[in-house]
């Protein structure tokens, strides 16, 4: 079978992106055998010397916390917007940069660590600019959930391959000109690609699939403990996207 290309551009700091976890996560569960998934970090905020989102009117720190109480709001996940007074980020460039530097020991612990950098700024608050915070992060990731990581390794990948794989992500994102997140790009054997921009209800990404694909459908029905198993950790928001569709089966 052909697989569904999903190439999915974000970055840790987008508030957006951490509210399309529970549609974007069903999507990978459900069509989980069939995707071939790869991640692009744009560099959503270079430093706010040069950050300016005039559809937001932000161009400064603290005006990212209304942005991030309005994207609570809409998704009706979590978000910490008070860091944005507290403990603002200045950039959003070491966070995407660890990802990379995961990526390169193991995609799996890639995509991983980008859900637990996310989770550390948006449920706890945690300051994910800060490099100690990442290495604190990356460490305790490397010893708990994949020991064949080496910490070392992504220490210096950090200064060196994953800094440069970051580079040629951004310049992809600048070459494809996008500059809203999430956005997805589909692709599905020798058929058009389709692109999704910002944050889409899920029967949006199924109408997409099925566009591309010419009418594939889910490969499994969901079940809410082996969802769970799945996933480990799921917010209220991401449990209640799978309930809705289990309470309307049953």
């Amino acid at each position: 079978m052909d697989q569904l290309e999903i190439i999915y551009y974000t970055d840790p700091l987008c508030c957006w992106s951490w509210g399309f976890e529970p549609q974007w996560r069903r999507l990978l569960f459900e069509f989980n055998e069939i995707i071939s998934l790869r991640y692009c970090m744009s560099g959503l905020i270079p430093s706010w010397d040069s950050y300016n989102d005039p559809m937001h009117s932000v161009s400064r720190p603290i005006q990212m916390g209304p942005v991030w109480m309005h994207a609570a709001q809409m998704t009706g996940m979590p978000m910490h917007h008070n860091i944005w007074m507290e403990n603002p980020p200045a950039s959003s460039y070491p966070s995407c940069i660890a990802v990379k530097s995961m990526m390169l020991q193991s995609t799996a612990a890639g995509i991983q660590f980008l859900r637990r950098l996310r989770e550390t700024v948006m449920l706890e608050g945690k300051n994910i600019a800060s490099l100690q915070v990442i290495r604190s992060l990356a460490e305790g990731f490397a010893k708990n959930n994949f020991p064949s990581l080496n910490f070392q390794r992504f220490q210096d990948d950090m200064q060196g391959e994953g800094l440069e794989a970051f580079r040629k992500d951004v310049q992809e994102v600048n070459y494809r000109n996008i500059s809203r997140f999430p956005t997805l790009v589909m692709k599905y054997s020798n058929k058009q690609p389709i692109m999704i921009t910002g944050y889409r209800p899920y029967t949006v990404l199924l109408d997409a699939v099925n566009h591309v694909t010419g009418g594939l459908t889910p490969g499994k029905r969901i079940d809410v403990e082996e969802y769970k198993k799945f996933w480990g950790s799921l917010t209220d928001r991401e449990l209640k996207e799978i309930l809705v569709t289990e309470q309307k089966l049953s």
